[in-house]
């Protein structure tokens, strides 16, 4: 069952080609504990294919890469510190295959004049998701009886003793 609940993972790794199978399996470990197992293959791939790109072109191989999940989307966004990696250039067939594969995709400069790379993959809903909201269980209390209802003119009428009033009332 898909959880609404937004989550959020934080790796920060230096890249090399040991790393790449390591930071995957990461990846799939994080979605399978978010039960998003049919979101694995994808963003798995995704995120190896632009970690190797990093890892052939970039000279400063310090990487950080994020996902976000917030119920509908998965967000995947890795980001270099390589400035003179230009995605236009070295990452152009990477960005080709992650439009193609993705919901959405962009690149973006960071204020250090890094990028950052994300696509998105929207998930279904699991089987077992219920499609009607269900209804709040009753809870046990003690309940009260309701009042009976007493005619204005008794009250306002002579009184008598009190509980003679009372007995009336009843």
């Amino acid at each position: 069952m898909k959880t609404a609940v937004p989550c959020y993972y934080h790796l920060d790794v230096e890249v090399s080609p040991e790393r790449v199978g390591q930071v995957s399996r990461i990846l799939a470990a994080h979605l399978k504990f978010w039960d998003l197992d049919n979101l694995i293959q994808p963003v798995c791939g995704g995120a190896e294919m632009l970690l190797e790109a990093i890892d052939e072109h970039a000279t400063d191989k310090n990487t950080s890469i994020e996902m976000w999940w917030n119920g509908q989307h998965l967000i995947t966004a890795i980001g270099d510190n390589d400035r003179a990696l230009r995605p236009d250039q070295e990452l152009r067939g990477c960005l080709e295959h992650l439009a193609a594969m993705s919901d959405g995709w962009g690149c973006c400069a960071t204020e250090t004049g890094s990028k950052v790379i994300w696509f998105s993959q929207r998930a279904r809903a699991g089987e077992r998701v219920p499609l009607v909201p269900t209804a709040p269980a009753p809870r046990v209390s003690e309940g009260l009886d309701v009042p009976r209802e007493v005619r204005v003119a008794q009250l306002a009428g002579p009184a008598g003793l009190p509980d003679e009033v009372l007995e009336e009332a009843r």
